[in-house]
C-alpha cells in the first residue's frame, strides 16, 4: 500500500484545512486509516484514525470537535478536515494505515506511511 498526503499549508488561528490521503494498492481500501503528527521537538501523535469502512472514527481528545475525518472508498481517499485551528496544531501531518482495529493510538502499529504534509498556524 503506497499512501500520499497532501492539503498541508499555512493559515492563521482559527482557520481551517482539508487533508487528504490518497491510498492505493490491490487492497487499499481494506485497511484502517489514521492521522498522526509531529511537531518539531515533540514525539510524534495521533490524531484520528476511521475503520476501514468508515463506520468508526476515534479523535485524540485534543482534536475532538474541530477535527474530522472521512473516507472515500471509491476514491481510496481519505480527508481530514480541521477547523478552529490553533498555534499548537502545527505539526508535520502524517496518515498511515493499518489492518488491524487494535492499537489504533500507537504509531508502532502501523503498517504504512505516507511522507507527510506540513501545518503551519500563525496566531
Amino acid at each position: 500500500v503506497q499512501l500520499q498526503a497532501s492539503g498541508g499549508g499555512s493559515v492563521q488561528a482559527g482557520g481551517y484545512l482539508r487533508l487528504s490521503c490518497v491510498a492505493s494498492g490491490r487492497t487499499s481500501r481494506s485497511y484502517n486509516m489514521g492521522w498522526f503528527r509531529q511537531a518539531p521537538g515533540k514525539e510524534r501523535e495521533f490524531v484520528a484514525v476511521i475503520m476501514w469502512n468508515g463506520g468508526i472514527a476515534y479523535y485524540a481528545d485534543s482534536m475532538k470537535g474541530r477535527f474530522t475525518l472521512s473516507r472515500d472508498n471509491a476514491k481510496n481517499t481519505v480527508y481530514l478536515q480541521m477547523s478552529s485551528l490553533k498555534p499548537e496544531d502545527t505539526a508535520v501531518y502524517y496518515c498511515a494505515a493499518k489492518s488491524t482495529w487494535n492499537g489504533l493510538r500507537d504509531s508502532r502499529d502501523y503498517e504504512y506511511w505516507g511522507q507527510g504534509t506540513l501545518v503551519t498556524v500563525s496566531s
